[in-house]
């Protein structure tokens, strides 16, 4: 931990007593929001999202004994998810060695409670679900949870706010339903952000449905209006189809193994097993131990290597494609162009670590071994033609993992003879400590003759890259090896190819910073350069030593001021930010009568000062999104509130029955309409028309909105007439709200109005200009914005999901152009600031 020196002995006593007065004794979901990263990962994006796998694996889990068909993941405007399956129910009935509370308290409140525990009443199949931790972690880490339990014939519900009790179960309409519904938002007190990504829960929902032949999953975005649904009938074909997707395969057909063996514990262990090759370099093997992905695979994965390894260097021996004059095949040469999913049910599984990445049981290992082993040589056995393509591309892999080899201590060879051999146009600092020793990695000679002139020589030096380096995801080694860019980076990093593990503490600085412009080619060169470190020099990545520089986005100077030196703004966001808060610098804001003011004569008007403003601000910009997702659903504001509203509120539940539409403000009214439109068990009578289906929807926004509408009524006066535009005057618009700043005045017909409007007179007094390129800057500006480790900005490039980072680059960087087409059009509305 970083700190000053104070000059104080530190082995002095302190002032401060320690006794049993410094002990706590935390409760359960206490502890969990005093330290979440022990149950949950992190509190980044990857705990985040944790959240929700949590709850999906529940539902996995009740598909795989037979209890669920479909799985729901919907998220929500206000920052809100709703998980939901038609699994049994969690139990809510009284616990009597619980003090009598309902087993839904028990089970999202008390740490190691759950049913997975006893597999003789609860779950028979193996389970994900191991201490009764996963839903007491989404409650603690939550603002606010609500829970709906379909069982016993009635729907059940609770809630909760901080992982306590905020609504006791109650009892609501009758149904014939069986399922939960969990829906939660994440506490911003906790997440350094809230923010779910609709395309990381997609991956891993679609992996499920992989995983679980014939569960139904979908995953809806409410604000973007995107969706999703996942089924398959032959889920570990289809999955290996879809990791080969973007490669030519080998031969047609995925070859799937299944079998069980024995468990230590008692019980079994099932096995299931799928694998392709295809004509490419790499291996992308996915492991999965109860359904859970097992990032750093484990025991299941080192008996599927075994095995494979196993089998076909004994038939290339047996049938004489690999001679003992050959080179030697190693396992890895086996598994070029390998695309495998290994999936194991254990009745008693053990990870590491709660989150869950590495298998650690070891019958796991010999199960699979010996299941793989027997049906892949029998396969082998009636597929030779198969066999030998196999064989034989081990065997090519394997020379030119040789001649790679070779050409690589040829080129050590050389660079002895030379003198180290460092690239020619590498500007070298002088101090090679890893502790302090930089290499930027910057695109062209100009923005490098910049950076070369503006570093600090004595640890930061700069390799200056000349257009685009080589795609190494479409070249095998020793094309790689051949191409002088690609051989200017080892020789730079001083890391040799293929030898990183033994290499990476031997590498000439302790940092790598990639700097390229912010435009399209600046991001391809980024692009190119991450796909050489994953491929080449991947453990430089897992150890955190590979950061991309973040020059500023904007250079900022006040209008009418002489010599005045300029500012950098970081990112859009914070510009956006800093023109509100001088927008919001003396501002007032005058509120004039309304002509739809319910008081006789109008209200006065009135003036919120600067720190007013300022508060409305914020709550404004709270409720955009809210809003714009409600209004995205074709409901028009004024409208719904003038029609709908209820004390200032409006409702949450929309039936529609036939043409017409009934709204909810509660969950016990929403049930109360279900039960008087509910279908009669008997059928109707000749001539009697068929009742008309009710169809329900929950307006998730709503409820944020609010929540801000109270705000608005209890700090300003204000209520919802205040977000819609007024009626017209004489066929005039009106301006009820007058906006008075430093930089002039804005009318304004809502306050939905004000945020935009202090940022552009906010900006009124500033020239900003948005960069585009590093050579846009002088050497002095370059060094002060994105080279001065005090003021700098880097981003460490992390390899928390190497399963994804693999199928990105292949998708992206990889030979097949459909799979690049489908991602493009995916995601071309998601572009920002396009600089072509």
């Amino acid at each position: 931990m970083a700190g000053t020196d104070s000059g104080t002995d530190s082995t002095k006593t302190t002032s401060v007593e320690y006794g049993a007065e410094q002990i706590r004794a935390l409760e359960g979901i206490e502890g969990i929001r005093l330290r979440p990263d022990m149950y949950i990962g992190g509190t980044d994006q990857h705990g985040l999202h944790h959240l929700v796998y949590e709850l999906v694996s529940n539902s996995i889990d009740e598909n795989v004994n037979g209890h669920a068909s479909y799985a729901l993941v919907n998220l929500h405007a206000d920052g809100s998810c709703t998980v939901e399956d038609d699994g049994r129910g969690i139990p809510v009935g009284p616990m009597p060695d619980m003090d009598n509370r309902p087993a839904l308290e028990v089970v999202f409140t008390e740490l190691h409670a759950g049913g997975k525990f006893d597999r003789k009443s609860g779950y028979q199949v193996g389970t994900g679900g191991l201490h009764g931790l996963g839903v007491k972690a989404v409650n603690a880490c939550s603002e606010w949870v609500e829970v709906e339990v379909k069982r016993e014939g009635f729907v059940w519900t609770m809630e909760f706010a901080e992982g306590k009790v905020t609504k006791p179960l109650t009892k609501l309409g009758p149904t014939e339903a069986t399922g939960t519904k969990v829906t939660f938002k994440p506490d911003p007190t906790i997440f350094k952000g809230v923010q779910f990504s609709y395309e990381t829960i997609h991956r891993v929902l679609q992996d499920a449905a992989f995983l679980n032949a014939r569960l139904r999953i979908r995953i809806a975005d409410d604000a973007s209006g995107r969706s999703d649904e996942f089924y398959y009938e032959n889920g570990l074909e289809a999955f290996v189809k879809h990791l080969n997707r973007t490669e030519t395969t080998l031969f047609p057909n995925v070859i799937q193994i299944s079998g069980n063996a024995p468990a230590d514990a008692g019980g079994q262990v099932d096995v299931n097993v799928a694998l392709q090759y295809n004509d490419g370099f790499t291996e992308t093997v996915r492991c999965y131990a109860n359904g859970i992905y097992n990032s750093e695979g484990g025991a299941h994965l080192s008996g599927f290597r075994t095995a494979l390894t196993r089998v076909l260097n004994s038939y290339a021996r047996k049938e004489g494609i690999i001679k003992e004059k050959d080179v030697n095949v190693q396992g890895e040469d086996f598994r070029e162009g390998l695309a495998a999913v290994v999936t194991i049910r254990h009745p008693d599984p053990k990870f590491e670590a709660q989150t869950k990445i590495r298998c650690l049981n070891p019958d796991a290992e010999s199960a699979v071994s010996a299941i793989v082993g027997e049906h892949l040589g029998k396969y082998f056995e009636e597929n030779p033609q198969v066999a030998k393509l196999l064989c034989t591309k081990g065997l090519r892999a394997a020379e030119a993992r040789e001649a790679a080899r070779k050409a690589r201590d040829l080129a050590r060879d050389k660079n002895k003879v030379s003198g180290g051999g460092l690239p020619e146009k590498l500007r070298d600092c002088r101090n090679h400590n890893l502790d302090v020793s930089e290499l930027y990695l910057v695109e062209g000679d100009s923005a490098g003759g910049s950076a070369d002139t503006g570093r600090d020589s004595a640890t930061q030096a700069v390799l200056p890259l000349r257009g685009k380096i080589l795609n190494v995801e479409k070249a095998q080694l020793i094309k790689v090896l051949a191409n002088q860019e690609v051989a200017a980076l080892f020789k730079a990093i001083g890391i040799s190819p293929m030898a990183e593990d033994i290499d990476i503490a031997k590498r000439r600085y302790g940092k790598i910073i990639l700097m390229t412009d912010a435009d399209v080619d600046g991001s391809h060169i980024r692009t190119l350069l991450l796909t050489f470190l994953f491929r080449h020099m991947r453990e430089l990545v897992k150890q955190g030593c590979v950061y991309i520089a973040q020059p500023p986005l904007y250079r900022v100077l006040q209008k009418n001021r002489r010599n005045q030196k300029p500012r950098y703004v970081q990112t859009h966001e914070e510009m956006m930010g800093e023109l509100l808060d001088l927008g919001l610098h003396g501002a007032e804001l005058t509120l004039h009568h309304r002509p739809d003011d319910p008081s006789p004569n109008g209200k006065p008007p009135r003036v919120f000062g600067a720190n007013q403003l300022k508060k409305l601000a914020e709550v404004m910009t709270q409720i955009d999104e809210p809003l714009a997702t409600l209004e995205h659903r074709g409901i028009n504001l004024a409208q719904f509130a003038r029609a709908h509203s209820r004390e200032g509120e409006l409702p949450r539940f929309r039936a529609t029955v036939g043409f017409e539409e009934k709204w909810f403000f509660t969950k016990e009214e929403r049930e109360a309409h279900e039960a008087e439109t509910r279908p009669a068990a008997t059928a109707p009578t000749d001539g009697a028309a068929a009742p008309v289906e009710s169809h329900i929807s929950e307006l998730h926004e709503v409820r944020s909105i609010n929540k801000a509408v109270a705000t608005l009524r209890s700090d300003f006066e204000l209520d919802l007439r205040d977000l819609t535009l007024p009626p017209n005057v004489n066929a005039e618009p009106v301006f009820p709200y007058l906006l008075s700043t430093e930089n002039g005045e804005r009318k304004l017909q809502t306050i939905r109005d004000i945020v935009p409007a202090l940022r552009d007179l906010g900006g009124r007094g500033l020239n900003y200009t948005r960069f585009k390129g590093l050579g846009e800057m002088n050497p002095d500006e370059l060094f002060e914005t994105a080279m001065d480790p005090s003021v700098r900005i880097l981003k460490r490039v992390t390899l928390d999901d190497a399963a994804s980072a693999e199928e990105i680059f292949r998708v992206l960087m990889g030979d097949h152009v459909e799979p690049r087409r489908e991602f493009i059009e995916k995601h071309a509305l998601e572009v920002r600031d396009l600089d072509v």
